[in-house]
């Protein structure tokens, strides 16, 4: 193991892996992704007329080669096949197949890659961009987004939350024609724990079961604040405020790394509305992926979607923030954009090196905000690390701009607590890292690095 060029102290611990049988990674891999495959398997066969109205006997032929396809890659799963090679010609494969060799190289001939013996962030990451394969080698469905059906039903099953929070942001404006700092470092709380509890609706955990926030997002923060397990929330304000001049001239950009669709990214729209009609920033730019990703990751056209729907509803403040949130877009006061490295398997510390372009453009912020469980994976590496490392320890070296993760914890990797901490929660409740029940707000400047 190399020395982590960020504090000699530490070695680079190995990446979670299904090897490590009875883990949660061995779990997910074993239980959790043959679920998510047949329940993609059933969704193409289950539309398999409106493949047949919409292209005739064509769409059947690919309806049918593409589950043929799933099917292979769902056996090689359950039985530790080897990872093979993508054989789509589409702008990412090469980066995909050079992975896999570095990989191999890694293992050396002992051991080959596998499913259970790989990095599970790898083989997870793998899993969904080969869906996407299966899909892409089988026109005309191949932008058929299987994961489409369950995103649009976790929207409307949240649409009483939506409309709360719709309505909150609409009282915080009306009351911001004087803001003091105090009210609006207050506002600007609660829009953030919203933003991080909104990520516990998250489908590919459930595995595509349905995930809605049911409840008002707004009165429930006060009971879950015990569940944060770090806060560095303040920091994150510093960081906002101390950018803030007059509305006109303030030079603000947050990015906002998005993770999930339905109520999780109208939790991060209305965020971001808040800061900027706060006068908090001046320009938000949203990262989406590429891809359908993850279960319920959120693509162009989700993002799209959502703006379009909270216009249509009948609510008088759902339907005033959707067209704000238009006009955001339209000004290019907000924009959306994506990357193939978010839907590749590299840790972000590799960002610099593998897609410098992406990299200079995080460097244009003055904050980015990494949503959910795998941007946490990705900045940390997916690694047995021990809690108490520093969470700028974990990053190592990645550090683009002051950077803020909110994260409800669904997956056995946390770092940045106090010491004994850990241990502590571990004898309270066994699965405090992997149930969605705990969250932390960690910050990163490259400058403190704090």
């Amino acid at each position: 193991m190399a020395a982590d060029k960020t504090d000699t102290l530490y070695a680079v611990p190995s990446s979670l892996s299904a090897k490590v049988v009875g883990s949660f990674a061995y779990l997910t891999v074993r239980d959790r992704l043959p679920t998510i495959l047949t329940k993609v398997i059933d969704t193409i066969h289950r539309n398999k007329n409106i493949f047949f109205e919409t292209y005739g006997e064509e769409g059947i032929q690919a309806e049918k080669q593409t589950i043929a396809l799933l099917a292979k890659m769902r056996n090689e799963l359950l039985t530790d096949k080897p990872v093979v090679p993508l054989t789509d010609s589409l702008q990412d494969t090469e980066s995909w197949n050079r992975y896999l060799q570095r990989h191999q190289r890694l293992q050396g001939d002992q051991e080959f890659v596998s499913w259970f013996r790989s990095p599970w962030l790898y083989v997870e990451c793998y899993m969904y961009r080969r869906i996407q394969e299966a899909l892409w080698l089988n026109p005309p469905i191949s932008d058929y987004d299987v994961f489409n059906e369950g995103k649009c039903q976790s929207f409307f099953e949240s649409q009483q939350a939506v409309i709360t929070l719709c309505t909150y942001l609409e009282g915080v404006k009306k009351n911001m024609k004087e803001p003091s700092k105090n009210h609006q470092f207050e506002h600007f709380n609660k829009l953030l724990l919203v933003s991080l509890w909104g990520n516990r609706c998250d489908l590919s955990i459930s595995a595509g079961q349905e995930n809605a926030q049911k409840t008002s997002p707004i009165d429930s923060l006060s009971s879950l604040q015990p569940f944060i397990l770090v806060d560095d929330s303040s920091m994150v304000w510093s960081t906002l405020s101390s950018t803030q001049r007059p509305v006109q001239v303030t030079q603000c950009r947050v990015d906002i790394v998005l993770d999930n669709a339905g109520f999780e990214l109208v939790t991060d729209l209305v965020l971001a509305d808040f800061l900027v009609s706060s006068g908090l920033a001046r320009e938000i730019r949203f990262h989406g992926k590429s891809i359908p990703w993850f279960v319920s990751d959120v693509t162009a056209n989700d993002f799209q979607w959502t703006i379009r729907q909270t216009m249509a509803a009948n609510n008088k403040w759902m339907s005033k923030s959707g067209v704000q949130w238009q006009r955001y877009l339209k000004e290019g006061v907000w924009s959306y954009q994506d990357h193939p490295f978010w839907t590749q398997p590299h840790e972000f510390c590799d960002m610099a090196a593998d897609a410098p372009d992406l990299y200079t453009t995080l460097q244009g912020a003055d904050l980015v905000l990494f949503k959910g469980d795998l941007n946490y994976r990705k900045l940390t590496g997916d690694r047995y690390w021990d809690h108490t490392v520093g969470f700028d320890t974990a990053l190592r070296g990645f550090g683009p701009a002051p950077l803020c993760s909110l994260r409800t914890l669904k997956a056995n990797v946390q770092v940045g607590l106090q010491p004994g901490q850990g241990e502590k929660l571990t004898l309270q409740d066994p699965d405090w890292m992997t149930s969605g029940k705990y969250a932390v707000i960690q910050f990163c400047s490259p400058k403190s690095g704090h």
